[in-house]
């Protein structure tokens, strides 16, 4: 998780802009939002691993996170039950593991075999110790526990080709070889048959054990590559892109990485926070606007670089680490086991912005395919746990059940967006207004996910449709941002929507709509 403020940036839609279907925009209307949605512009079908989220050996996390034997909760393999439970609830699909900055210093068989064999080690990315008991092993069977597609990553801080291609054998050999016939010594017969991989982490960032120019890594990661998938053809690797948006190096570096390794790698790597406590208010509600910048430019770098290599693949996006934060130093005792590190109180503001920022991966659901939420548990997670205590959810926990558990077996379909314009110091004017329709491939039905990016303007929400004969009912939630108290079981309260000719709601200050319609 690398520090820094994120720098403006983003792009308006031009004037003039035509709705789907031919229809011309409208004139801007003082307090007014206008959403035309077309049932034959279909962008995309959201990959279900978009709804993902992240576990790092980080502070809590792991250890009196998912994991705490001895808890009153924990099943017989030491998974707190009611966590899982919570994250069965939260709807995550996929969990990136085990870091991260943990990941550049770590060495993977150290978290597998008997517990009582496995060494501790000092973790130097957070100055922490490393019991190792939890590790590869255990992971696996957690994510078996909850329901979750495993994202494995590879050590390429101090580690490389050797390593990597081990650990490849050892999660998806069938047998017959040292490392799969290990892990069946280890009590699992079957391969894990891992199919997600990533190559390192943040190896731009100089926070990073084994950091690297982008020559350098983008040639290691080439050679990783490569070499993996000659253990498992089947596998997709996923390759390190800038840290953050605001690195000075952005978008020259993943340029780099990607002349490397184009040819082998199956997405691009991107990070972003948004940090509360950085950011003035008005910026810090319109940090979507900003997202959909960065992600607008990830896109553009991997499109340019495909020109470059005159390839016929189409580089699609990972955005592996996202979240809103607060910003600070914690203090903790050096080389502490799993010390409490950046576990802040999330509020109505937070969540309301957690929302919108859903709204710019939904939209460019053609190119981001996954997306990990960071991190799951205590550590700026929508879920908290208490060391021998309960578990609860956050204040940001509503709007992401909302949307992992709303757009599964769901097409992102196209919509224009007419809006006023909110002033910010960070990203000059931006649209008061985003939206997102996603529409369910099975009845067709639709939900609209929308933010209302204004800290002092009501916007009176408009949504039309195209392509369909009527609507036959309308279902409205809505959560405010304008309370500054944190509510972990805070999730958006119901709302009349008429539904005619046309879906009305009205918005107030900061706030993020849940819209659903049945079609016919």
């Amino acid at each position: 998780m690398p520090g820094g403020t994120e720098m403006p940036g983003g792009t308006e839609m031009p004037g003039g802009t035509e709705m789907p279907g031919g229809t011309e925009k409208t004139a801007k209307k003082a307090g007014v939002g206008r959403i035309v949605v077309d049932r034959d512009f279909v962008v995309a079908e959201v990959d279900r691993r978009l709804c993902g989220s992240f576990v790092e050996h980080l502070g809590r996390v792991v250890y009196s996170g998912i994991y705490e034997p001895g808890h009153p909760g924990s099943d017989s393999n030491g998974f707190r039950t009611d966590v899982a439970d919570l994250v069965k609830e939260l709807g995550v699909t996929t969990v990136r593991y085990p870091g991260g900055n943990f990941v550049s210093a770590y060495d993977w068989k150290d978290g597998i075999g008997p517990r009582q064999h496995r060494p501790r080690r000092l973790d130097t990315a957070w100055h922490s110790t490393e019991t190792n008991e939890f590790g590869l092993n255990e992971f696996m069977s957690w994510c078996q526990t909850v329901d979750i597609e495993p994202f494995l990553v590879f050590n390429l801080g101090t580690q490389g080709v050797e390593s990597a291609c081990q650990m490849v054998e050892y999660c998806n050999g069938s047998g017959g070889s040292a490392l799969a016939d290990l892990r069946k010594a280890h009590g699992r017969e079957a391969p894990y048959g891992v199919h997600l991989w990533g190559l390192g982490n943040e190896m731009d960032g100089d926070w990073q054990v084994g950091s690297r120019t982008a020559a350098e890594y983008g040639s290691l990661a080439s050679q990783v590559a490569r070499a993996v998938k000659r253990v498992d053809d089947s596998i997709e690797v996923v390759v390190a892109g800038s840290s953050l948006r605001a690195m000075s190096t952005f978008p020259q570096w993943d340029c780099t990485v990607l002349e490397h390794s184009y040819d082998y790698v199956d997405y691009l790597a991107l990070h972003q926070y948004y940090p509360a406590n950085v950011l003035d208010e008005q910026s810090f509600a319109a940090s979507g606007y900003d997202f959909d910048a960065y992600i607008s430019a990830g896109i553009a770098t991997c499109d340019y670089v495909q020109e470059i290599k005159r390839s016929k693949r189409r580089m699609n996006l990972s955005m592996d680490e996202w979240n809103v934060n607060y910003r600070g130093r914690d203090q903790w005792e050096a080389w502490a086991v799993a010390p409490a590190i950046a576990e802040f109180n999330y509020n109505c503001r937070d969540a309301v912005v957690e929302g919108s920022l859903l709204i710019p991966l939904l939209r460019h659901a053609d190119r981001v395919k996954v997306a990990c939420q960071s991190l799951l548990v205590n550590v700026g997670g929508p879920i908290r746990a208490q060391r021998g205590g309960p578990a609860a959810k956050e204040a940001i926990f509503g709007p992401l059940a909302a949307v992992f558990n709303g757009v599964r077996g769901c097409s992102v379909v196209g919509s224009v967006i007419d809006s006023p314009d909110v002033a910010t110091s960070a990203y000059g004017d931006v649209p008061a207004l985003d939206a997102v329709a996603v529409a369910n491939d099975q009845d067709g039905n639709l939900t609209l996910f929308a933010v209302n990016r204004s800290t002092v303007d009501s916007l009176d929400l408009e949504v039309r449709f195209r392509g369909w004969d009527a609507i036959d009912s309308a279902r409205g939630r809505l959560l405010s941002g304008s309370h500054d108290h944190s509510d972990g079981a805070l999730v958006p309260t119901d709302v009349h929507v008429p539904a005619k000719d046309v879906g009305r709601l009205k918005m107030g200050p900061l706030s993020w709509a849940v819209l659903e319609f049945a079609m016919s």
